[in-house]
């Protein structure tokens, strides 16, 4: 049988980078160039933290929807608080999207330079400590995502700092996300398929079947992680700045086989920006004869804003 065939993202440890910085690097910025993907297990972010937040994220969804609803923030793009279900469309999709979710992101103190660019945070009466959680969680992707964002520095032959400035006060979410049990002959996907506007996602949750790529021969790969691994995938705004050495691959999330219909499916990415004054314009050693640069420069807020309007949670 061919290798393609055969093809698997692979699963890396971050554990392997305190000894041995530029092999992790390799393995995943190898994984990247080859699927846009990787798996990452031994990523730091405590299992009591995350069980927490799954308790948590079933609770709120479970709350009535006219309660759902007194939190969503009308002309807010869905950057804070909840977005119904049926809300968000893929770019170019002909069917929205079967999920609901919530947003959370960066807490920044009052009269910070980013505060009319990163709206302030909005939390639920109810579940209890959900704010508390949420923090907590956003803080470990956050050093998660530093980490790995350490390693591509490296793989791209960047120091492996270069990153810490760019991120500093970024504009990174984290989402909740509830995809309901699904009618059997539902015609749509749970998540139709898009590529993330983001540097990278990372994304908890992805063990319950339904998450595929579209791998280079075409066909679409699924992605399966072990058990408590995050899924991490390049973002439009890593691609740009790496010239599309590192792909920002297609992805999707498919209805399940019939018996698994009738169940949720709940994740949590946590989509990782740069900070909104941060200039995307592609790396000098990405550039060369056989791989001119192919976009121009732009910021990172900019770029958010067209994107937004391309996936209907904001208006041109």
């Amino acid at each position: 049988m061919p290798d393609r065939l055969l093809a698997e993202v692979p699963l890396v440890s971050l554990a392997d980078q305190a000894g041995d910085p530029q092999g992790f690097a390799a393995a995943l910025g190898g994984s990247f160039e080859r699927f846009g993907f990787a798996m990452v297990r031994d990523h730091g972010i405590p299992q009591d933290l995350v069980d927490r937040a799954w308790a948590m994220t079933e609770a709120f969804f479970a709350r009535p929807e006219a309660e759902k609803r007194g939190y969503l923030v009308t002309g807010g793009g869905g950057a804070r608080g909840y977005t119904p279900f049926k809300t968000e469309i893929a770019k170019g999709a002909s069917h929205v999207d079967l999920k609901e979710f919530w947003h959370i992101g960066r807490e920044l103190p009052e009269g910070h330079r980013f505060s009319d660019l990163m709206a302030p945070n909005i939390w639920p009466d109810a579940p209890q400590g959900f704010r508390e959680t949420f923090l907590e969680l956003f803080a470990a992707f956050d050093t998660a995502g530093d980490r790995l964002l350490s390693a591509i520095a490296l793989h791209l032959g960047l120091a492996d700092d270069w990153f810490d400035h760019a991120v500093a006060d970024g504009n990174s979410v984290l989402r909740l996300l509830h995809y309901p049990p699904v009618t059997e002959d539902a015609p749509n996907v749970r998540a139709g398929a898009h590529e993330d506007i983001n540097l990278i996602t990372l994304l908890l949750g992805a063990e319950e079947a339904g998450l595929e790529l579209l791998d280079k021969d075409g066909r679409w790969l699924p992605v399966k992680p072990p058990e408590g691994a995050l899924v991490v995938n390049v973002g439009d705004m890593l691609q740009r700045l790496t010239n599309h050495v590192l792909p920002s691959t297609t992805h999707r999330v498919v209805n399940p086989p019939v018996e698994r219909r009738g169940h949720s499916r709940y994740s949590m990415p946590f989509f990782l920006h740069p900070a909104p004054d941060f200039l995307i314009k592609a790396l000098p050693q990405c550039v060369s004869a056989e791989n001119p640069e192919r976009e121009p420069p732009i910021t990172a807020h900019d770029y958010l804003a067209e994107r937004l309007a391309e996936i209907g949670l904001t208006k041109k």
